[in-house]
């Protein structure tokens, strides 16, 4: 069961993490180029959590119908996702409004016009 354990560990942190987590960066990414709303990264994090299980499966001898690991996955891939949509949607908006927007953070921004 050690063995086990410290493999699939090995497989998150050296395929799930930067191989699904960077097309989970990507899709975040896409998501805020084309103006879609933040709740369209859940189902795609959904399904890329699928597609690394079954990868997982085909290329590493992993479980394929592990409901814990694919909930575990599918966490790390959505917060990856938000992540980058949060990065990019913030910086097209103040880019592309900055007599609107200001930024304040990497991933917040505060309205000029709105009177404190």
């Amino acid at each position: 069961m050690q063995v086990a354990l410290s493999h699939d560990f090995l497989v998150f942190l050296l395929f799930t993490i930067p191989v699904m987590g960077g097309a989970a960066f990507l899709m975040g990414r896409a998501l805020a180029k084309t103006w879609r709303l933040v709740w369209w990264v859940a189902p795609y994090s959904l399904l890329l959590g699928l597609v690394d299980r079954f990868l997982v499966f085909a290329l590493f001898e992993g479980e394929l119908l592990s409901v814990f690991q694919y909930i575990g996955d599918t966490c790390v891939i959505l917060f990856i996702g938000l992540l980058a949509y949060r990065l990019y949607f913030v910086s097209m908006l103040v880019n592309q409004y900055p007599w609107i927007y200001r930024r304040t953070t990497r991933v917040t921004y505060v309205n000029k016009t709105k009177v404190s």
